[in-house]
This record gives structure tokens, sequence and C-alpha cells, in this order.
């Protein structure tokens, strides 16, 4: 997925979407120790946009902090 497609989500969507790549990257790892693995890139690429992910939501917690520092002021 894209950044964009990031931005857009909810932050349900967004730890759905965490869940989904943190298990792809179990079964990738899975595989790559049973030899099974065809293109080891794939386990690289799967922690990539779980960061990808973990900063999306990283964001919008500091945003909402602000948001609240700067409302009780």
């Amino acid at each position: 997925m894209k950044s964009v497609d990031y931005k857009g989500m909810s932050d349900e969507q967004l730890e759905g979407s965490l869940k989904d790549l943190v298990k792809n990257l179990f079964h990738l790892r899975f595989q790559s120790a049973t030899d099974r693995l065809e293109t080891p890139s794939e386990i690289r690429k799967a922690k990539k946009e779980i960061a990808r992910v973990k900063t999306f939501q990283r964001e919008r917690v500091i945003l909402k902090e602000r948001a609240l520092s700067s409302g009780s002021k």
C-alpha cells in the first residue's frame, strides 16, 4: 500500500492492517526457516510496511496530544 492509502484510513483500519502485516511477517519468517521462501526481500518489505503503519499511528497520537494540550491553555 502507499502512504496516501494509510492517511485515509481510520484508527481501527490501521490497527487491522497492522495485525495483518504482522501475521504476514510471521508466515514469511516461518517459510524462511523451512527453506520455502522464494524471495527473501519480502521480509524486508514487510518490516518496512509495518514501520510505515506504526509511524502513521504514532503521528496521530502526537496530533491528538497536541490538540488536547493546546485546548487546555
